[in-house]
Formats: C-alpha cells, structure tokens, sequence
C-alpha cells in the first residue's frame, strides 16, 4: 500500500482504524494561482520518497504512479514470502488497473515542449515511460514475471477489474500467482482543473480540508482527488496449501458490467448497481443474505452515493440494514484507477481482523443514503462474505467478493 495515510500496509491499516485524514491542502502547482481552482484540497502523499525504496534510475525516470505500483508490488511480494525466483516465470502473471497512468510526465514534458520550443531535448524515455502499460512492464521486470501482463484502464474500477481478470487467469490454469496492482498519482495541473470544470470535487471545505471526503453525509459536495496505489498477490489455493502461505482471504468471485447509460452519472435507481454485486455473488456462490460487509466505492458525490445505497438496499432488501458499509475514501480520497485495489486490501484486513474502519465525517446522515451499518466508528464484525464497490466513469461497474478463508 502506498496512500495519504500511510505507506505499507501496516501504517495504512492502523491509521485508517483509527480514523485519520489524509486530505490536506493542495500544495501548488509551479506558479499556477492555485486560488484559480475551484477545489483546493486533495488527499496528497506528502512523505513519499522514491530514493527510500527504488532504484537510482526508477527514481529520475518513472512517473510517480509507476513508482508508487512498483513500491506497492514491492511489498505484496515481500509479505506473500514467495521466493519468484524459484516460480516457473511463466506461471506468474502481472495485471495493472490505472486510470489516468503517468499524467505527471506527460504534463511536464508537454508543457517544457511549448515553453522551451525544443523538441529534441523531450526525454528520451518519455514514450515507454506514458503508455499505459508502463506499470503492468515494469513490475514485470522487476519481479521476473513472464506470464500474463495486462493493463486495464476502465476510470475508477481500473484496478477491481484488474483483480478480476488476475482471478480469471488463475481459474483458467494461465497462472498460479498473480501480481494485482492498483496506481494512479493525477493530482497534475492539467487532470486537477479537469476534474474541477467537471464540478465533480468538494469546494466547500477548502479551509478545513481534513472534512472534505464525507461519504454519506448530508453536507457532501463532491469527490476529494487522491493518489496512491495498493497490490495484492493472488495464488491459486494449491499453490498457496504447497508452499504454506498465509491466507488473508479467498478472492471467491467477481462481476463486470456496463450500465450503457451515461458516461457520467449512474442511472438513478441503483437497478444496474444491484445487477454487478448479485453477478458477482452468483460468480461466487454466494447469496446476498451472506454478505457481512460492504467496502462501498462511496466517492462523497451527492448522486453516486445515494444510487449505491439505493443498489444495496435493492440487492439485499431487508438484509441492508444489519450488513456494515464503510467508504475508505472518506479517509484518503478518491484515487482513481487504484481505488478498487485499495478498498479491496482495506476490506481484507477488515475480513482478518474482525474490524471495520470507521467512515470519518459521517456527521449528518443524508436520509436519502443512510444504511444503520454506516458508522464513524470501528466496528467488531465477523465477516465470512463481503462486497468490494468500484464504479467509474464509462457507465462501468465492477465488485469483488472476498470469503474468509477456512
């Protein structure tokens, strides 16, 4: 994990447990009045330096979103104590969701090209370094991975579909481990007065932006822009049992849909939203009266929101008021195409630990997308079956179902 609110996922976990902000005030961008921007608050990675965890050439010629994927699949691989290099490298696959990819260079580069009228002296790398696919390429190289290397770009479900495929991969006999990565570090000039023209980010706690991701919350006004990435490691049980790993959790099923409707806003009432998690249950074989646990994708928008709810409470009707709902944006922002990744290691942890971390600046409950399993608080759950929610830009849904392993 690499987030606002920590880097590893032990730093994360504790702090997201503890109900820590990781929004702040938006730092500037190289002389841009930034009293310019409508939204002036994101939820920044302020500590993150490359120097601490990379290489000396990974640090002067990558993007910060490939930098932060390869910190992230640094220490999956680490913690999982797979030995890669005693793997058949062809049984080890690599999948990367990302949303935007390296908007930070591509932004510089463009901007030096007009300034400096000099095209020869556009970074040599600038290429490799701005395909999508960079990320998937270089953990790949980094870890000796030669089988399955994908990228998928869906807006913000980038990385839940990105675990869903790594979980095809297995099922199909493709591969038997697979690095799922999540990235995205878009808090760039350029995509941060995009999103504001879009009148998609909170403008209204600028000068307190610790209150800024409130999912839920009457008082809501929009999405917080964050960056950051998370990375799962994915074995096929067999493997895992061989090997004895420690499980976390069974990845058990998966859904992806379109709702074709709007390229923007999700259809209204929750009918499509509804159709991904009960596909996703089906995939599972599970039932909607299982699910313990929602991980929401809960971006702090007033449409997306109340239609999410409006989604649960139609998939699981009665049900919906006993399951816990928790929105790990409210804590770090909306990170984009890394968002499922990171709700999915947050809903993770939850699953081991018996814990849910609190929603923070649930204050006033808007009535139109209040469930009673929205908290501000920890809560002690046992959880067998849970749900993980990313819905993105493109009329595009994904979830994810996670088991407790026995």
């Amino acid at each position: 994990m690499v987030s606002p609110i920590g880097i590893g996922v032990g730093r994360f976990w504790k702090a997201a447990l503890e109900g820590r902000s990781g929004i702040t005030a938006v730092r500037g961008f190289d002389g841009l009045p930034l009293e310019a921007y409508r939204s002036q608050v994101a939820g920044q990675i302020v500590d993150f330096n490359p120097a601490g965890f990379l290489e000396p050439a990974q640090t002067d010629r990558l993007d910060r979103y490939a930098q932060f994927g390869l910190v992230a699949a640094k220490e999956a691989v680490a913690d999982s104590g797979l030995r890669l290099e005693k793997e058949l490298p062809h049984r080890v696959g690599v999948i990367v969701g990302a949303g935007m990819g390296a908007m930070m260079m591509g932004e510089r580069e463009l901007t030096k090209l007009y300034h400096d009228r000099k095209p020869h002296r556009v970074q040599p790398n600038f290429i490799p370094t701005i395909t999508l696919n960079s990320a998937s390429g270089l953990v790949a190289l980094a870890h000796g991975a030669k089988g399955p290397n994908l990228t998928i770009s869906t807006a913000c479900s980038s990385s839940a579909h990105a675990i869903g495929y790594a979980l095809t991969c297995i099922r199909t006999g493709q591969a038997d481990v697979m690095i799922a990565v999540g990235a995205d570090a878009s808090i760039t000039p350029l995509v941060f007065a995009g999103f504001c023209s879009l009148r998609a980010l909170s403008t209204g706690f600028n000068h307190d932006p610790a209150r800024a991701s409130r999912p839920f919350d009457r008082a809501r006004d929009g999405f917080v822009l964050g960056e950051g990435a998370g990375a799962l490691i994915l074995e096929s049980l067999p493997h895992a049992r061989k090997r004895k790993a420690r499980i976390y959790a069974e990845l058990a099923g998966y859904a992806g849909t379109s709702e074709a409707y709007h390229m923007v806003i999700p259809r209204e009432d929750g009918v499509e939203m509804a159709t991904t998690m009960q596909l996703a249950l089906d995939d599972a074989e599970a039932s909607p009266a299982q699910v313990g646990s929602i991980n929401a994708h809960a971006t702090s928008t007033v449409r997306g929101d109340e239609v999410e709810v409006r989604g649960i409470r139609r998939l699981l009707k009665a049900g919906a008021n006993r399951v816990s709902v928790n929105a790990t944006k409210s804590l770090i922002g909306h990170t984009l195409g890394a968002a499922g990744v990171i709700g999915a290691i947050a809903c993770t942890m939850a699953i081991e630990s018996g814990l849910v971390h609190p929603t923070i600046n649930y204050e006033q409950p808007d009535p139109d997308c209040a469930l009673p399993g929205i908290s501000a608080d920890v809560q002690e759950r046992s959880i067998k079956v849970a749900l993980v929610n990313a819905f993105g830009f493109g009329s595009n849904n994904a979830t994810l179902v996670l088991k407790k392993y026995q």
